[in-house]
């Protein structure tokens, strides 16, 4: 059996502790990031019941002393990339999860540096003193528990799981522990009194197949029994794009749902074109009142960058949904492009009219980049905020 020398790092409430780092007026102070919506908040807000997505009038009925700040998107992404680099000086051997999370293989390193703890030590000493972020560190043999044991281990803690307490470890946990379980299938495992890790651990995997489906039942069944055969897996490019905006629960009309999925659209395949990528497949993703969740797919002809293409069939798969939106209401709505493919690789077409429909798109993304994102906007768009442009890691390129 091999020894715990997978880490798995994540930073603490990410954005709230850049702003409490760049304010000494908020640290120790119940904060709040996002104006409308919650992108994120501090412990000391979360002790109070505030939790991501939900809106701020509700967050601050939660938690009336709660310091309410803007989100500052540049900042969040400067410190992603001061945490990168420590984490790629330690090894590089480096899986890039999030912005704010990542796997490193240190496993190689032991003759070199030290055991894995020593690593994971330094790695949270060099975080804290250099970029001014707490961050939580799990040590483990496997990716799924190494995961595991930095969210056990929050906020601000390192945990080793050697590979005797494997199961000493997992099995108590919540159902919830298990990796891709949300509250529908722990709905369906707690019906059957499913409740720890070791429950599902127990049952057969033909069992859970019946019970969730074969890709979810044999997803679980394996995770159960800590059996994930996954490397880290450095440079990996990202299978899908996406940007989603909470909404808040107001009842929104579908002139307000297409503004915001054409602000959406822009966004992904602004993405798509900067990372030279293009995509086949379109996903609508939305969350309801009741926060269930739902989504709907379309797979083009051709894959693509351009916007009017990916916008045309996100507006059809939003008008199939609208009928059941007006009486379910949408609290959240999400695009994804996936399918990608390098976009040299891909030739370009004219529409009908012999004009080059990307040359607007390119001209809109060359403006954005030059001026700022709020430099130039479609008229459909003047007078609405684009939200908050979620950093995300860089898609590595390769050169062909």
């Amino acid at each position: 059996m091999s020894s715990a020398g997978i880490l798995h790092a994540d930073l603490d409430c990410f954005y709230a502790a850049v702003e409490q780092r760049d304010d000494p007026r908020l640290r120790g102070r119940p904060v709040i990031v996002g104006e409308g919506v919650v992108l994120t908040a501090s412990y000391e807000a979360r002790a109070h019941g505030v939790r991501t997505a939900m809106s701020t009038s509700q967050a601050r009925a939660l938690c009336p002393g709660a310091v309410v700040v803007q989100s500052r998107m540049a900042a969040y992404s400067e410190a992603s990339r001061a945490v990168f680099d420590i984490f790629r000086e330690t090894t590089p051997l480096v899986e890039g999860l999030s912005v704010d999370e990542a796997f490193l293989d240190v496993n190689g390193l032991r003759r070199l540096v030290g055991e894995p703890v020593e690593i994971a030590r330094a790695l949270r000493g060099r975080v804290r003193d250099e970029v001014g972020l707490p961050i939580s560190v799990g040590v483990a043999r496997t990716k799924y528990l190494a995961k595991v044991a930095s969210a056990v281990s929050k906020p601000d803690g390192l945990l080793v799981v050697e590979p005797d307490d494997e199961v000493a470890f997992l099995h108590p946990l919540d159902v919830r522990r298990l990796w891709g379980v949300g509250p529908v299938t722990a709905a369906k495992l707690h019906e059957r009194g499913l409740r720890t890790v070791g429950d599902v651990a127990a049952v057969p995997e033909a069992a859970l197949v019946a019970m969730l489906g074969p890709a979810t039942g044999r997803h679980l069944h394996a995770l159960a029994r800590n059996v994930d055969p996954r490397s880290v897996t450095p440079g990996k490019r990202r299978s899908s794009i996406g940007a989603q905006r909470a909404l808040g629960r107001r009842p929104r009309s579908r002139a307000e749902l297409d503004a915001t999925l054409l602000a959406l659209v822009e966004r992904v395949t602004e993405r798509l074109r900067g990372g030279r990528r293009v995509g086949r497949t379109v996903t609508l993703r939305l969350r309801h009142a009741d926060l269930s969740r739902e989504t709907r797919s379309r797979t083009l002809l051709a894959a693509t960058d351009r916007t009017d293409v990916v916008l045309a069939a996100a507006r059809d798969l939003l008008d199939d949904r609208w009928p059941h939106l007006r009486e379910a209401g949408c609290t959240l709505i999400g695009i994804t492009v996936s399918d990608l493919a390098p976009a040299d690789a891909v030739q370009l077409t004219l529409d009908l009219d012999g004009h080059d429909r990307r040359t607007l798109d390119h001209t809109l993304d060359a403006v954005r980049d030059r001026f700022g994102g709020s430099a130039v906007t479609r008229a459909s768009l003047l007078g609405q905020s684009r939200g908050a442009a979620v950093p995300m890691l860089p898609d590595p390129v390769h050169d062909a």
